[in-house]
């Protein structure tokens, strides 16, 4: 087993459970280092909600990732771990974190567990390469050759490069012959053209963002929660948003900053204002409808003068001053970087797999969890997307 992850965890537990010897290898000095951060640092388990619901979720690998999922639950998920002691709770929108709010209590009953099944754990030790032999396996270390009938890759992807995700595992794909979709960023702030950094730190509930490819059409609409930032915008809305068009190219945007509220509902509002305080300049009237650095930025948006009488404003002005406030619109000029990146999207291509994770380039090889090119939004689905898969080999190594 190469990577002490999330999948690779579970995997060496159910594989030793069943019988198997398992070496499992390491690079860090300790396993589960991006699973300590996850969830802000409370480990977000997976989403206690029926398979059928859960395959929304996901973004890349619905078809394949089927038959893993109805095998292993998040239902069995929620069984496994707290058969290994950890009592859980589940938040709004179905989360599943354990019950302390702390993710090193889900690290350390793996861990446990490890010692306990006694699989032979190697830390602070890189795999430099993975070699086929005829009947066998030999993983090469800096100062040991492990030979071994099966392989199993949990190497993860490259975001959080810090805590060791950095793509050892499409190295040795690529060794076998394996084509690897190009990752991208997920679940991640978003870069836009424009110069929004006197917008930095504006918070905005209930606001729509939209989506748009180069033909116009809605790639996503989402509804909810986002913040701007020095170079773009971020928040619950934006992070689904990312993993929806991270493949895309000239990606728009829109933000709806009044969704409740339709054009015609709007302008009323807006003449109504304007007949109250006809006399104030512009941006003191409009500044009831937003926070005071984006009512200036939509006024220039909208191509308005901020000093402006309101008694002046024609009919012409108040509509684009409503068009503005309804489709606020950015161009998407890229993804925050990788350090940034809850996820990545992209890697070992599922063509090239079972729906177990084994090569059907080399009979013997697994890749699973966030190695292969699968992805879901936030929610608990992508820990469970790596435990699903590593369940799904362990049985398929079992079962040989």
């Amino acid at each position: 087993m190469v990577g002490a992850g999330a999948a690779g965890a579970v995997a060496s537990i159910f594989l030793a459970r069943g019988g198997a010897d398992v070496v499992l290898v390491e690079k860090n000095e300790k396993i589960g280092k991006k699973l300590y951060i996850t969830g802000k640092g409370r480990c977000n388990l997976t989403n206690d909600c029926e398979v059928q619901e859960f395959l929304k979720n996901v973004v890349h690998g619905e078809k394949f990732l089927r038959s893993a999922l109805y095998s292993f639950t998040p239902q069995d998920t929620m069984e496994l771990f707290e058969g290994l002691g950890v009592p859980l709770m589940t938040e709004r929108g179905n989360r599943v974190f354990p019950l302390s709010e702390k993710s090193s209590d889900i690290i350390r009953a793996l861990a446990n567990e490890i010692v306990n099944l006694g699989i032979d754990l190697k830390l602070n030790t890189e795999v430099k390469e993975i070699r086929k032999k005829s009947d066998s396996f030999e993983v090469l270390t800096p100062w040991d050759k492990i030979v071994c009938d099966k392989v199993v890759v949990a190497t993860g992807g490259i975001s959080y490069a810090s805590t060791g995700s950095t793509g050892d595992g499409y190295k040795f794909a690529k060794g076998f012959g394996h084509d690897i979709v190009e990752p991208k960023q997920a679940l991640c702030p978003l870069i836009v053209a424009e110069n929004v950094s006197s917008l930095q730190g504006i918070s905005l509930k209930n606001v729509s963002l939209s989506a748009y490819d180069e033909n116009g059409k809605v790639i996503c609409s989402e509804f909810g929660e986002m913040m701007f930032t020095d170079r773009g915008i971020t928040g619950p809305i934006v992070l689904t948003t990312s993993s929806l068009v991270n493949r895309k190219s000239k990606v728009k945007l829109s933000v709806d900053l009044k969704p409740a509220l339709d054009e015609k509902t709007l302008g009323a509002r807006i003449l109504r204002d304007f007949d109250e305080r006809k006399n104030q300049d512009l941006k003191n009237v409009t500044r009831a409808l937003l926070p005071e650095r984006l009512n200036l930025y939509v006024l220039k948006c909208a191509g308005l003068k901020e000093s402006k009488k309101v008694n002046e404003v024609t009919k012409e002005e108040r509509k684009a001053l409503v068009d503005t406030v309804k489709d606020l619109q950015f161009t998407l000029s890229g993804l925050a970087p990788f350090t940034e990146a809850v996820v990545t999207s992209g890697g070992v291509s599922l063509k090239d797999l079972k729906p177990t994770g084994e090569s059907r380039l080399a009979n013997g090889l697994y890749f699973v969890g966030e190695t292969v090119d699968i992805d879901a939004l936030t929610g608990g689905f992508n820990l469970q997307l790596a435990f699903a898969t590593a369940v799904a080999c362990a049985r398929d190594i079992l079962k040989a």
